[in-house]
Formats: C-alpha cells, sequence, structure tokens
C-alpha cells in the first residue's frame, strides 16, 4: 500500500469513528467551546465543576445535553463531568499550577449501549481530538483531580450540581466533600449567563437556522388555519415544518390558543377546536442543534380580522414597531421598568396605554400582563445579565401582548432580533408577515 492511500484509510478510519460518536448537531469547532472555558476560567479564578445529566435506560423523550455544559464543551454525552482550573502562581509551600481543562467520561456500558447507541470512552485514543479537551479522563479520576487543585484555608469549587439525583459525578464530588469538611460550593451560574449574554458569529449563524426553519412552519400554519380545525393539527404540523429542516425539537412546548385560550399565556394543551370569529395566538419554535427560535403570530381563524380584533392587532404591532424604533445600541434594555428612560418595555407599554380603550372606557395598558422581551439562545428564555444595556451580539425577542379575557381576544406578536456587530437591530423572524393586511393575504394564499 503506497503512503498515500495508507493515509487516505487512516483519514477514513478516523472520520468513521469522529462520526460514531456525534450527534446530528450543526456542531461548533472545538476552539469555540475552548474560548469559553478559558473565558469561565479568568472569571472564576479558581476551580470550575459541572456535571451533565445521567440517560435513564427507559428514557423514551430522549436526551438532551444541559445547557451551560453543552457550552462549553459541545458534548453531548450523558454522565460526564468537566474540570476547568484557573492558572495559579506558586504560594507558599503550593507550587504555581498552569491553566487546566480535563472531561471526564464514565465507563462504557456495553449492554446499556445495546438499548442507548454507543457512547465515547476515555480509552478512545482520539478521545481528546474529538473533544478538544486538553485532557479526557474516567469519571473515576474525578476526586484525585480535584484533590490536587483545591488549596487555602477556604478552599471553594464553582459548580451548578444538580438539586436533585445522582450520578457517578455527583457521588464522587459529595466523596471529595466529606474528605475535606472544609470545601465549600460557590454557584457558577451567573458567571456563565454573563459569559452566554454575547453570542459569537456562530452561535448567532444557529440561531438564524433554527428561525428559519419556525419562520417556515409559521407559513405553513398560516396556510392551514381555518374554522373546525383543531388547535392540536396545527401543533403537530409546526413541529413537522421545522422538524423536516433540521430541528431536533421543539424549543418549548407549542402554545397554539384560539378564543379565550388566545389570553392565556402558556396554554399548551392545544386541544379545542378553532372557530370563525376568533383569533388564534400561535407561540412556537424550534430548536436547532439546540439553540431556540421564539416567534409568534395572531391570526383570524377565518382568514380575516373583525374591526375590533384589527383595532387591538394595530395597537400590539404598533408598541412593537415603537420598540424597535427606540432601540439604542448601548443605551437600551429590556427591563420592565417604567421609570426607566432607556427601558424598551416602557416604550412599549406607553403605546399600549395611550390607545385604544377596554369595554368599559379604561386605557389597555393593564392587559399588557408581562414583559417586553427575553435572551434567546440555548435556551428559549436563554440566561443572561439583565443589567448591561443590550448591544452587539446580543439575541432577545420584543414580544408585546394585549389579553383580554371579557372579550376572548387576545394578541401577541414576537419576533427574534440579533444585534450586529455594528450595533444594528436585525429582526431575524422579519420575513413572516406581521402587518395585518399582509397576515390576510397570506392566510388567503396571496
Amino acid at each position: 500500500m503506497t503512503m498515500r492511500k495508507l493515509l487516505s484509510f487512516f483519514l477514513l478510519i478516523l472520520l468513521l469513528i469522529l462520526a460514531s460518536f456525534s450527534v446530528a448537531l450543526d456542531r461548533q469547532p472545538n476552539a469555540d467551546y475552548r474560548a469559553r472555558r478559558e473565558a469561565l476560567a479568568k472569571k472564576a479564578a479558581g476551580v470550575v465543576v459541572l456535571f451533565a445529566p445521567v440517560e435513564a435506560s427507559d428514557d423514551v423523550y430522549g436526551f438532551r445535553q444541559e445547557d451551560n455544559f453543552f457550552y462549553l464543551s459541545g458534548v453531548s454525552e450523558p454522565a460526564t463531568a468537566l474540570l476547568i482550573a484557573s492558572a495559579s502562581e506558586a504560594k507558599g509551600d503550593s507550587p504555581s499550577q498552569p491553566y487546566t481543562e480535563i472531561l471526564f467520561l464514565p465507563p462504557r456500558n456495553l449492554t446499556q449501549e445495546k438499548w442507548l447507541g454507543p457512547k465515547l470512552g476515555a480509552e478512545n485514543p482520539n478521545a481528546v481530538q474529538i473533544t478538544g479537551f486538553e485532557r479526557v479522563e474516567e469519571i473515576g479520576k474525578l476526586p484525585d483531580e480535584l484533590a490536587q487543585r483545591i488549596s487555602g484555608p477556604f478552599p471553594a469549587i464553582y459548580t451548578d450540581v444538580p438539586a436533585q439525583g445522582e450520578s457517578a459525578s455527583t457521588i464522587a464530588l459529595a466523596f471529595l466533600k466529606r474528605l475535606n469538611a472544609m470545601l465549600s460550593y460557590r454557584d457558577v451560574k451567573p458567571m456563565l449567563s454573563s459569559l452566554r449574554t454575547v453570542k459569537d458569529e456562530r452561535e448567532a449563524t444557529l440561531l438564524r437556522k433554527a428561525v428559519d426553519a419556525s419562520v417556515a412552519a409559521h407559513f405553513a400554519a398560516l396556510k392551514t388555519v381555518k374554522p373546525n380545525v383543531d388547535e392540536r393539527e396545527i401543533s403537530a404540523l409546526l413541529q413537522y415544518e421545522w422538524g423536516k429542516r433540521g430541528c431536533e425539537r421543539p424549543a418549548y412546548a407549542p402554545i397554539v390558543g384560539s378564543g379565550f385560550y388566545s389570553t392565556v399565556l402558556h396554554y399548551s394543551q392545544d386541544s379545542n377546536t378553532m372557530k370563525a370569529g376568533d383569533v388564534v395566538v400561535i407561540d412556537a419554535g424550534g430548536e436547532y442543534s439546540m439553540y431556540a427560535a421564539d416567534i409568534t403570530r395572531t391570526l383570524p381563524v377565518n382568514g380575516r380580522f373583525t374591526p375590533r380584533q384589527r383595532e387591538i392587532y394595530d395597537i400590539v404591532l404598533g408598541a412593537q414597531q415603537a420598540a424597535v424604533a427606540a432601540f439604542q445600541s448601548g443605551k437600551s434594555n429590556l427591563k420592565r421598568n417604567s421609570n426607566d428612560s432607556n427601558s424598551l418595555y416602557k416604550v412599549a407599554y406607553e403605546y399600549i396605554n395611550t390607545h385604544g380603550k377596554d369595554l368599559h372606557g379604561e386605557p389597555l395598558g393593564k392587559y399588557f400582563i408581562h414583559g417586553l422581551g427575553h435572551y434567546i439562545g440555548l435556551n428559549v428564555h436563554d440566561p443572561g445579565d439583565y443589567d448591561v444595556p443590550l448591544g452587539p451580539g446580543m439575541a432577545f425577542t420584543i414580544e408585546p401582548g394585549i389579553y383580554i379575557p371579557e372579550e376572548n381576544l387576545g394578541v401577541r406578536i414576537e419576533d427574534d432580533y440579533y444585534v450586529d456587530a455594528s450595533g444594528k437591530l436585525i429582526n431575524l423572524s422579519g420575513a413572516l408577515p406581521s402587518k395585518a393586511e399582509d397576515v390576510e393575504k397570506a392566510m388567503a394564499g396571496k
């Protein structure tokens, strides 16, 4: 065999090995995850340990990696752990230590793999290349590795140990706690929330794919909503449409609420039959490679808004447009604070409260009962720092709404936005009609 053929054969085998332990995710390069681990190490200036949930042998809904664990590792393997240790200078009897990152994998269970599929083991010679970690070890080594890096009179570990349930990794950490009574835990979530507030370019690309697939699903719903169609049929259609475009699951339980249930914010039974003369609120988004879209449209079931429905709809749309027009990169925020001049919520609320009345002649502000928006990312309500102004790299929703149970009339319009490097606000879901006349045309197939 020539050297060229030998090299080609080796590369083919390596690709097969990599594929056998991959998941159907549009995963970012290993360097992106390493950059996040290094950024966290600088913030923590200590030791960070995180744990992946366990995959049950009878898990009929499928395993999904924990968000923070995936954000730092890109690893979808269950029952794993990671350790990140900041570089430290020599102090007293303690020598200096370099930055360290280790991924810990559980022993392979070949019997269980017949049910759940092949897993990556620490003994795999390509484990470092596959995962991008400096080292990959068997999870039983976690206590010893931790013990080597904990020093000082009041040692602490930054972590996010699940409140319930046990795994090999949580048991290992509890064992170390018994060995060292002075060991304490500190919550790592605020640091990770700060890091996750700003998305890198590849995260933005994944969000766009989630949004694009979800927009296509909403277009399909626009053409299918009619009197006497079940809400559940629309929910199923949405999931089919974004699923065939690469989304692995819904980002949250789809909301298809008509009539009175258009006024119930998190109605998810989707069990009624839509009736002529009602509106239906469709709040649904797919999850693409762990990244979530969140889009809402309100449709007239029979294809045409009544004058009253159109009045309320236009007020909600006007509130969204006012918030978008008021956006200033580096100044605006999403805080639900009517006294903050930089609050986009304040802009939307004041628009709603000064346009239109209820049946009793009262302003409509009291029917806007939720915040204006939230961050999106690995979670549909992604953690983030709401105390910093909105700026480049941030992704969030703008979703004003009016809900009047007395009139069986709820309207919400929600789009996903991203702030680009220049500070420009981009409507990721803007291809989906939002003006009332455009919604009616789309429903009529025009």
